[in-house]
C-alpha cells in the first residue's frame, strides 16, 4: 500500500516535467483505462500490483491536472504606479513594516481581479488595518519573476497556485476605506491569527515575542534575519516551521492534561473510556492549533497522521505504521497536489519515513537499552532516543534542504538534543497556558515563563551556528538526481527484505550527482540587468542600475 501513494506523488511529476499543457481529460482517460484492467487481472499478483501503481499514477496526473485548471486567471499587473484598493485577507508584521494581502484588488477603479495582490506598506506608516478592512493605496506592483537560475525556486508557481497576481509596495501612506469585520471562516481565523500575535507581541516584544508569535500563529514574518539565520545554520528552522513537532506537542500536552483531571474522578476512571475521551480531545485542540498557525502543507501531513493515530488510540490498533504515512500522503496529494515539488511536502515525509522505518529497525536494541533498570538506563535511553531522532529525520532532510536552499547543517544532532525538549516540555506547553489565558487578559503569566525558555533555545542556536563550519554549501543538484534520490529513500525505507539495500545505491548516485554538473557558462537575470560570466577564477558579474540583489545573492 505504501507504493501507491509514492506512485500518486509520481503522477504529479509527470505532469509537472511535461514542457506543455496535455489535453484536460489526459489523467481522467488513463485512469478509466487503466482500471478495468485492473479488474479484469485483480488474481495476477505481479499485473495487480502495475496496475495498481499505474492507477494510483494517473489519478495523481489527473489531481495536478484539477488543481492547475481550478487556479484563477493570470492577469497582467500595471505598469506604472496605480491606486489599488482591496479588501484585507491578511496582515503580515515584518521586521520593518507590515504587508497586506487584498482579495478582488481593483486598479485605478477598474474592475476587481480574482487573484490577489500582496502590498508592502511604507515603514513610516502609521495607520491601523486588520483583516476585513477595505483599503485603497498608492502602489507600484509587478507579477512574479522567474527563477533565478535553472532549478531555483519558482515565485511564478507559487505565486499561481496560491491565487497570487502580483507583489508590489506602497509609495504613499494607505487609507482605509472602510472598517470591516472578518466574514466567513478563513477571514475569521485569520482575525483571531492578528489578534493572538497582537496580544503575545505586546506582552513579550524583542525577538522572544517575534518567535512565540511564530510558534503560536505560524507567521515568521516578524523574526529578525540575524536570529533567523542562527536558527537555520544550527539545524532548529524546523522550530520555527509548524509542523509535526509542534502538533505533536500540543497534543501529546492536552492529552496528558485531560487524562489527568479525568483520572481526578474515581468513577469516571472506572467506567469511563479516559483514554479515548482524552484521544478525541487531544485531536480537537490538535485541529485548532492547524487552523491558528496556517494550514501549510507539513501541518496538513501532521494532522492526517495525527487522525490516524487518534483512530489507532480508538481501536486498540498500533499508532505508528507505513501504512499511515501512506494515507497521510495520499490526504495531502488530494487536497494541495501541487506541494509535492515543494521542499515542504519533501522534507515532512522523508523524515517522517525515516523515523517510522529507523525505529522500526533499531527497536530490538533501544529495548535492550532500556532494559528494567533504573533511572540511569532511563535518562541514557531517552538521550539516545533524541539523538537518534534528530540524526535519522534531518539525514533523509537533509538532501532535500540541500537541492532547495544549497547548503547542509553539521550539527544539527546537537543542537537538536538541547533544543528540543526545551521547546518540547517548557516554550509549547507555556504557550498553550497562554492561549488558554487569553480571554481572560492574564496571557503574561504564561508568556513571561515562555520567552525565558524562548531566550534558551535562541542561545542553543546562535552558539552552535558560530562553531567552525557550521553551515557548507552545496553545489546545486540537477532534478533528475533529487527523484532517484527520493526513489532510493522511499526503496530503502518501505520494504522489509534485503531487496530494501538497492536503495542505498540509489541514493548515493544521487547524493554525487552535483559532482557530475556542470555550472553554467552564461546567467542572465529575468529583467538582463545582471549579467554573470562563469570561468576559472569564479563567477564575474555585470550590473546594471536597480539589479536584483535576491538574483545576485542566489548566483
Amino acid at each position: 500500500m505504501p507504493w501507491l501513494a509514492v506512485a500518486m506523488a509520481a503522477g504529479v511529476l509527470g505532469y509537472e516535467a511535461l514542457r506543455l499543457e496535455p489535453p484536460g481529460w489526459a489523467g481522467v482517460a488513463g485512469a478509466a483505462g487503466v482500471l478495468p484492467l485492473l479488474v479484469l487481472c485483480w488474481r495476477a499478483v505481479v499485473l495487480r500490483a502495475g496496475l495498481g501503481l499505474g492507477l494510483a499514477a494517473c489519478i495523481g496526473f489527473a489531481l495536478m491536472q484539477l488543481a492547475t485548471a481550478r487556479a484563477p486567471e493570470v492577469v497582467a499587473m500595471p505598469q506604472r504606479a496605480s491606486v489599488v484598493a482591496g479588501v484585507v485577507r491578511a496582515v503580515e508584521t515584518l521586521p520593518q513594516g507590515r504587508r497586506v494581502l487584498l482579495e478582488h484588488p481593483s486598479f485605478d477603479g477598474a474592475a476587481p481581479l480574482a487573484r490577489m495582490v500582496r502590498v508592502r506598506l511604507r515603514a513610516d506608516d502609521p495607520a491601523a488595518v486588520a483583516t476585513g478592512d477595505t483599503l485603497a493605496v498608492r502602489a507600484m506592483l509587478r507579477a512574479a519573476q522567474p527563477p533565478a537560475y535553472p532549478g531555483a525556486w519558482d515565485l511564478q508557481r507559487e505565486a499561481y497556485f496560491s491565487g497570487i497576481g502580483g507583489f508590489g509596495y506602497a509609495l504613499n501612506p494607505m487609507q482605509r476605506v472602510a472598517e470591516g469585520a472578518p466574514e466567513g471562516a478563513a477571514r475569521w481565523v485569520q482575525w483571531l491569527r492578528e489578534t493572538v500575535a497582537g496580544r503575545v507581541l505586546g506582552a513579550l516584544g524583542g525577538v522572544e515575542g517575534a518567535i512565540a508569535t511564530t510558534l503560536l500563529t505560524g507567521s515568521t514574518a516578524p523574526i529578525p534575519e540575524a536570529d533567523r539565520a542562527a536558527f537555520r545554520d544550527s539545524g532548529l528552522a524546523h522550530l520555527l516551521a509548524i509542523a509535526g513537532l509542534h502538533i505533536g506537542i500540543v497534543m501529546g500536552f492536552w492529552f496528558a492534561v485531560i487524562r489527568m483531571l479525568l483520572a481526578l474522578s474515581e468513577r469516571a476512571t472506572l467506567y469511563w473510556p479516559i483514554k479515548q475521551i482524552a484521544a478525541l480531545a487531544a485531536l480537537a485542540a490538535g485541529g485548532g492549533y492547524m487552523l491558528l498557525t496556517g494550514v501549510h502543507v507539513p501541518i496538513l501531513r501532521s494532522f492526517a497522521m495525527a487522525c490516524l493515530v487518534t483512530l489507532a488510540v480508538l481501536a486498540g490498533r498500533r499508532a505508528f505504521s507505513l501504512r499511515g504515512l501512506a494515507l497521510a500522503m495520499a490526504v495531502v496529494i488530494v487536497v494541495v497536489p501541487q506541494e509535492v515539488v515543494g521542499v515542504s511536502f519533501q522534507m515532512s515525509f522523508s523524515a517522517v519515513l525515516a523515523l517510522i522505518a529507523g525505529y522500526e529497525a533499531l527497536r530490538p536494541w533501544l529495548s535492550r537499552l532500556r532494559g528494567e533498570g533504573g533511572w540511569r538506563r532511563a535518562v541514557a535511553s531517552h538521550v539516545v532516543a533524541l539523538a537518534l531522532t534528530s540524526a535519522l529525520a534531518g539525514t533523509a532532510s537533509a538532501p532535500f534542504a540541500a537541492y532547495h536552499f544549497g547548503h547542509v547543517q553539521i550539527y544539527y544532532v546537537i543542537a537538536n538534543i538541547l533544543a528540543v525538549p526545551l521547546t518540547a516540555f517548557w516554550v509549547m506547553p507555556a504557550g498553550m497556558i497562554a492561549l488558554v489565558l487569553m480571554p481572560l487578559h492574564l496571557e503574561a503569566l504564561a508568556l513571561v515563563p515562555m520567552g525565558w525558555g524562548i531566550t534558551a533555545v535562541l542561545w542553543t542556536g546562535q552558539t552552535v551556528s558560530a562553531w567552525p563550519q557550521a553551515v557548507i554549501a552545496v553545489p546545486h543538484s540537477p532534478a533528475w538526481a533529487l527523484l532517484l534520490l527520493s526513489l532510493g529513500l522511499a526503496w530503502l525505507g518501505i520494504w522489509r527484505t534485503r531487496v530494501r539495500l538497492a536503495g542505498v545505491l540509489a541514493i548515493a548516485v544521487g547524493l554525487y550527482a552535483p559532482l557530475w554538473q556542470r555550472p553554467p557558462d552564461i546567467l542572465v537575470s529575468p529583467d538582463a540587468r545582471l549579467i554573470g560570466v562563469y570561468g576559472a577564477g569564479g563567477l564575474r558579474l555585470a550590473q546594471g542600475p536597480g539589479a536584483s540583489r535576491f538574483v545576485r545573492d542566489a548566483w
